[in-house]
C-alpha cells in the first residue's frame, strides 16, 4: 500500500474553511431548489406538449413497464422521475473526475469559478425552458459542470493538517446537509410564485411556472461567483500543482480501475456500496410513509427536515468530537453498524415514533460514514492527487444515484418497503465487512 508522505505544506487556515463552507452551502441551496418540483414539472410539460413526440414516447415506455409488472401510473411517474434524475447523475459520474484532476493541475479557485459559471448557464436555460427538451438540456449542462463538491472538498484537504482532515470533512457534510434542508424548503415556497399569472405574454420567451425557483438558483450562482472571486484564496500550492502529472480523465471507469492504491480502492468500494443503500432509502422513504402511515407532502417535508437536521448535527459537531479519541477506520465501522440498524428500524417501523427513531439512528450512522470515508480517501492519497481521487470518489456516488432510484422503485413496488430496507441493511453489513480490512491512516 502506498500512502502520502505529506499532505500539504500549508498550515490550517480557519478563515478559508469558512469560505469553503459558505461556497458549498450557497451552491447546494441552488442545486436542491428543484428537488420538490419533480411531479409538478412532469405534469406541466405533459399538459404543455401532451403525449406526443419524444416526451410522450418516454412516458409511454414507463407506462408499459409499469403495466408489465402490474402497477398503476403512479409507478410510471416514479420511473420517469428516476430516469430524469439519472441523466444528471450520469453526467456527474463522467465529469467529476475530470474537474477534480483539472483542479490538481490548474488550482481550485479557477476550476470552481468555471463550474459555478456553468451551473449558472444551466439555471438560465431552466428559466426559459418553454419546452421539455430545453429543460432537459438545462439538466445536462448543470450535470456537466457539477464538479464543485469534489473540488471544494479537495480545497479542504489543501488547507488542513492530516490530524484535522476528517474533522474538517465533517464541515463539508454539514454544508451538504444544511444546503439540502434549505434548498427544497425554498423551492417549495418559490414555486407558488408564477410569473405567468400576471404576465402571460412572457410565455413567448420561454418563461414557465418554475422560472422563479430557477431565477433564485441563478442568482445564488451569481452570488457564489462573486464570493469566490472576492474571498476564495487559491489553496493549492505551486509545488503541488507542479507534481500533478495525471493524464486527462476521459473514461471515469478506467480512472477508477486504474487507482494504484489498494486502500483508496477499498474505501471507494465501501462508500459505493453504502451509497447504494442510502440512495435507495432516499428514493423510497416518502413512498413508504405515504403507504404505511398515510403521510401527506407536508408531513413528509417535516420528516425530511428532521433527517437533514440530524445529519447536520452529526457531521457538523458529533463527528468532530468522536474523531479526537478514535481514528477514521473505527468511526467508519461504527457508522456502518448504526446505519444498518437504522435501515432495519425504518423498514420494520409500525408506528411513526419508531420511524423517527430509526431515521435518527440511520442519520447518525451516515453522518459518521461520510466524513470518515472522505477523510480516509484524502489521507491515503498524496497532496498532488487530492482533486483526482476525490473526484473519482464523488463520481462513484453519482453513479449510485444514476441507477439506484429506478432499481429501488422496482424493489419497493414489487416486494414492498420492508424488503427494500432489509436489502439496504444487508448492503450496510457488506460495507462493514469490507471496511474491516482498511489500514489505519498515517497521521
Amino acid at each position: 500500500m502506498s500512502t502520502s508522505t505529506t499532505a500539504t505544506s500549508s498550515p490550517a487556515k480557519p478563515l478559508s474553511l469558512g469560505v469553503i463552507f459558505l461556497t458549498l452551502y450557497i451552491d447546494l441551496i441552488g442545486f436542491s431548489i428543484g428537488f420538490p418540483l419533480g411531479p409538478d414539472l412532469l405534469a406541466h410539460y405533459l399538459n404543455l406538449e401532451g403525449h406526443t413526440g419524444a416526451l410522450g414516447w418516454l412516458l409511454g415506455q414507463t407506462d408499459a413497464l409499469a403495466h408489465w409488472i402490474g402497477k398503476d401510473r403512479n409507478f410510471a411517474a416514479v420511473l420517469f422521475g428516476g430516469i430524469i434524475s439519472s441523466v444528471f447523475s450520469i453526467l456527474q459520474f463522467v465529469f467529476a473526475p475530470f474537474w477534480g484532476a483539472l483542479s490538481d493541475r490548474r488550482g481550485r479557485r479557477g476550476v470552481l469559478r468555471w463550474t459555478v459559471a456553468g451551473n449558472a448557464l444551466g439555471y438560465l436555460l431552466w428559466v426559459v425552458s418553454g419546452s421539455f427538451w430545453l429543460f432537459l438540456l438545462s439538466r445536462i449542462v448543470s450535470g456537466a459542470f457539477s464538479g464543485n463538491l469534489s473540488v471544494a472538498t479537495a480545497a479542504v484537504a489543501d488547507v488542513t493538517s492530516r490530524e484535522q482532515r476528517s474533522k474538517a470533512m465533517g464541515l463539508v457534510g454539514a454544508a451538504f446537509g444544511l444546503g439540502l434542508v434549505t434548498g427544497p424548503t425554498l423551492g417549495a415556497i418559490l414555486v407558488r410564485f408564477n410569473l405567468l399569472d400576471n404576465h402571460p405574454s412572457l410565455a413567448r420567451y420561454g418563461i414557465n411556472p418554475f422560472s422563479v425557483p430557477a431565477l433564485v438558483a441563478l442568482a445564488l450562482c451569481a452570488v457564489n461567483l462573486v464570493w469566490i472571486s472576492a474571498r476564495f484564496r487559491e489553496t493549492l500550492s505551486d509545488t503541488a500543482r507542479a507534481e500533478a502529472h495525471t493524464p486527462r480523465t476521459r473514461n471515469p471507469l478506467r480512472a477508477i480501475l486504474a487507482l494504484d492504491n489498494p486502500a483508496v480502492r477499498r474505501v471507494n468500494i465501501v462508500a459505493f456500496v453504502f451509497s447504494v443503500a442510502f440512495v435507495a432509502m432516499e428514493a423510497s422513504l416518502t413512498f413508504l410513509t405515504a403507504d404505511r402511515f398515510g403521510y401527506t407532502a407536508r408531513q413528509n417535508g417535516f420528516l425530511l427536515g428532521f433527517l437533514g437536521v440530524c445529519s447536520i448535527v452529526t457531521q457538523g459537531y458529533i463527528v468532530r468530537k468522536i474523531l479526537r479519541p478514535a481514528n477514521e477506520t473505527k468511526v467508519l465501522a461504527v457508522g456502518l453498524v448504526l446505519s444498518g440498524i437504522g435501515f432495519l428500524a425504518v423498514g420494520f417501523a409500525a408506528v411513526p415514533w419508531q420511524l423517527y427513531v430509526g431515521l435518527a439512528v440511520l442519520s447518525g450512522g451516515s453522518g459518521l460514514v461520510n466524513p470518515s470515508s472522505t477523510g480516509l480517501i484524502s489521507l491515503y492519497s498524496s497532496a498532488a492527487e487530492q482533486g483526482r481521487v476525490l473526484g473519482i470518489f464523488r463520481s462513484l456516488g453519482s453513479l449510485s444515484r444514476a441507477f439506484t432510484p429506478v432499481l429501488a422503485g422496482f424493489v419497493f413496488w414489487i416486494f414492498g418497503g420492508t424488503a427494500l430496507f432489509v436489502c439496504a441493511g444487508v448492503l450496510a453489513a457488506i460495507a462493514f465487512v469490507v471496511s474491516r480490512k482498511l489500514p489505519a491512516p498515517v497521521q
